[in-house]
């Protein structure tokens, strides 16, 4: 599955494995990836997509356009018992 702009991604590898991220943009070779927490809006992270699994959760990231609202998507991927996962 290709990884795009909007779509939930869990970080394979890294110091921050298992963790889920909101695509803000792509490039060529690397995803830029925001929590809202860690990695905010104004300065993404920079992954590698064989770094990321994709899900087939897909959000319109224009409606996401402050780090508040990426952390409340987020939350429960990230932090319930229940994570909605593919």
């Amino acid at each position: 599955m290709q990884i795009i702009e909007g779509m939930i991604v869990k970080s394979k590898s890294g110091h921050d494995k298992d963790r889920y991220y909101l695509v803000v943009s792509c490039d060529d070779s690397v995803a830029y990836i925001s929590d809202g927490k860690r990695r905010k809006l104004d300065k993404p992270k920079a992954k590698n997509y064989k770094h990321l699994q994709p899900t087939t959760h897909l959000v319109d990231v224009t409606l996401y356009t402050t780090d508040k609202k990426i952390r409340n998507l987020l939350w429960q991927w990230n932090y319930s018992d229940q994570a909605v996962i593919n």
